[in-house]
């Protein structure tokens, strides 16, 4: 079974050029990749008929995307800077409800023509909680900007709910339900000391 089409992994053995790329579930959803030109593309098992994703300019930095581990993941930021202040209030009164919004992160090798060599892999995915902007001052003749940012939170947490303390039975249920790794929590939240098995 591949998970990664051949001839990608082949051109990620060599010099390759990559596509990273953002969908954002929201209504209409939002596509955007980190490059020049608008490109027809498709997630993997999420977009399979795929779409135009706009090109949001040249990625400066990746930030570090972390996943839900016990309980707990810092929210990430997806930053466009540089924005004129009429162009960015635009944006800011254009983009639809984004609270909660399922947001996929996914990457693919581009050809010699910048074009996706296959599907877009997904390779994380948050829900989007809220969106930043941030101005500074300008400095000698040079215009005024905009810094717009896309909160983005792994797992079940936003800011305005904090992460969960207890992980319960029927949750790790609902998710593997022959697992019993968490059948004594409700135990150990009562305060009782329950025994673990001695391997």
């Amino acid at each position: 079974m591949d998970w990664i089409p051949p001839n990608i992994i082949e051109a990620m053995r060599g010099s390759h050029q990559l596509g990273i790329f953002l969908r954002v579930d929201t209504d209409p959803v939002l596509r955007v990749w980190f490059g020049v030109n608008d490109i027809p593309a498709g997630f993997d098992s999420i977009d399979p008929d795929g779409t135009v994703y706009v090109g949001g300019g040249k990625l400066i930095g990746v930030p570090t995307l972390e996943v839900l581990v016990n309980g707990t993941a810092d929210s990430v930021d997806f930053t466009v800077s540089g924005v004129d202040p009429q162009t960015g209030a635009k944006m800011l009164d254009s983009i639809p409800d984004i609270r909660g919004a399922a947001v996929q992160m996914g990457l693919t090798t581009l050809d010699d023509y910048f074009q996706p060599m296959g599907a877009v892999v997904p390779i994380w995915a948050g829900t989007a909680s809220h969106v930043n902007e941030a101005s500074e001052a300008a400095q000698g003749e040079s215009s005024p900007t905009l810094t717009l940012a896309l909160s983005v939170v792994t797992g079940e947490s936003t800011r305005s709910r904090p992460a969960r303390v207890l992980w319960s039975d029927a949750m790790q249920k609902s998710l593997s339900p022959t697992d019993d790794f968490c059948k004594q929590v409700q135990r150990l939240a009562r305060g009782v000391q329950p025994v673990w098995p001695n391997y």
